[in-house]
């Protein structure tokens, strides 16, 4: 085992790796119960039943997703980096695919599982470094501070600090409200253990802000703490049912818009995942990172696994930096974290003291968290900056990641051409320019 995922020449030990590999799963176990919330649609009122997607087997589907895709890096790729159903694609699949498109969450599993499968075959045949070179690298940070604010607008809106307003569409809600006021609490408690840097914060916060929900009396206290694991049979298998069946629902160009910005997000953010990550423990060679295939590769099979059991996106989590922090070198801190994701099976009792208002406040750090990337863009460039800046605002302004990425993408070749920059744009943006464009024209609502 040791010499497998060489402890000796990376210096660390057992002890390291299982210390790295508990800090990671506490960073990112609120996604535990952020998943099935978002995914279920627990937040909207007033839809039916149909259109909602099972609490307990998304749960189960959670927690496995995540084991196998860690269980997979770990092995197959030897990186510290843990995997799970992703922040903000979550928010995609819930709220624009099945809230905004009407298009039911069986076809989006579909669609899910259509994504991983063309990032497996772009990861074998090694076309990834053309596409990934072909996008802007303004472009790709835009993409992640958009959803970074979308994610944040959400989380303001489960809080009820944000509500409607048709007078000016959005407005501040009833602070003085009691689950308003336990998610603001949250939100306190949350930025002082992140501020003061305690490993797993937003997972610490969300345990307070729920034992000061059950002892002011707006959370129900369980009844129980350990039980048998839900069942995952109204998830499982529905992606492939649906796809063999159902073809005419998938393959339309509707929804090859929505595989499309699941395989660019996913892609993307797991690309800058392995590097950051992989950088800050010091296995870059030479600038370059070694293994990166096997690690795409194990991201990739994860999200095509977690589409058939039956959750969105599975994705490499930059929370395993907190792990890498804590002392994880290797791949045995993934298997580490990986065992603990199967070991919260049996504890979704628990998971009933989680509602909006606990978990809000991690939806607005995850949020402030994914913004860092407006750093990297250079806003003196006037051509470059419209088209990032248009990415950014209109996520959370149209309720859609999809229309964010479209509108970034029409303006990005119209501003270089004007600016006598036409050489510098790759032929596969104007592939996205005349796809997004036909978006806007056919599908956007």
């Amino acid at each position: 085992m040791k010499k497998y995922f060489q402890f000796e020449e990376l210096g660390t030990n057992y002890r390291r790796e299982i210390l790295g590999g508990l800090t990671t799963f506490l960073s990112m176990a609120y996604i535990l119960a952020v998943n099935p919330l978002t995914l279920s649609l627990s937040s909207v009122k007033d839809l039916p039943d149909a259109m909602r997607m099972d609490y307990g087997a998304v749960f189960v589907a959670t927690a496995l997703a995540a084991a196998i895709g860690s269980i997979i890096m770990g092995l197959l790729a030897r990186y510290p980096i843990a995997l799970a159903p992703g922040m903000g694609l979550n928010a995609f699949f819930a709220y624009t695919v099945m809230l905004t498109y009407h298009i039911p969450w069986q076809t989006a599993l579909s669609g899910v599982l259509c994504s991983g499968i063309i990032f497996i075959l772009l990861t074998l045949s090694g076309v990834r470094e053309k596409i990934i070179n072909a996008i802007p690298a303004e472009l790709k940070f835009a993409v992640g501070a958009g959803i970074g604010l979308f994610i944040t607008f959400i989380g303001f809106q489960n809080a009820g600090i944000i509500v409607n307003n048709d007078a000016v569409l959005v407005g501040i809600g009833d602070l003085t409200a009691g689950h308003t006021l336990l998610a603001i609490f949250g939100l306190i408690i949350t930025v002082i253990l992140m501020t003061r840097g305690v490993k797993g914060g937003v997972f610490f916060g969300m345990v307070i802000t729920a034992i000061v929900g059950m002892f002011a009396g707006l959370i129900e206290v369980p009844h129980q703490v350990v039980s048998s694991v839900p069942s995952i049979k109204p998830t499982f298998g529905v992606a492939i049912d649906n796809f063999i069946h159902h073809p005419d629902k998938v393959f339309n160009i509707q929804m090859i818009v929505v595989i499309l910005t699941f395989l660019f997000v996913d892609f993307f953010d797991t690309a800058g995942t392995l590097v950051a990550v992989s950088n800050q423990a010091g296995l870059m060679k030479d600038n370059v990172l070694p293994r990166a295939g096997r690690g795409l590769l194990a991201d990739s099979t994860a999200t095509v696994v977690g589409a058939i059991l039956g959750t969105s996106t599975t994705t490499a989590y930059i929370e395993s930096s907190a792990g890498v922090a804590a002392g994880a070198r290797t791949g045995f801190a993934s298997l580490v974290t990986a065992a603990l994701f199967i070991l919260s099976l049996f504890f979704f009792p628990l998971l009933s003291v989680i509602t909006a208002s606990v978990t809000a406040p991690a939806l607005i750090i995850v949020g402030v968290l994914m913004v860092s990337s407006l750093s990297e863009i250079d806003w003196k460039r006037f051509e470059v900056a419209v088209p990032a800046f248009l990415t950014i605002i209109a996520m959370p302004l149209t309720y859609s990641i999809a229309t964010g990425i479209a509108c970034g993408f029409i303006f990005y070749p119209i501003t270089m051409i004007v600016k006598g920059r036409a050489k510098e744009i790759n032929p596969i943006m104007y592939f996205l320019f005349v796809i997004f464009v036909l978006y806007f024209i056919f599908l956007a609502p």
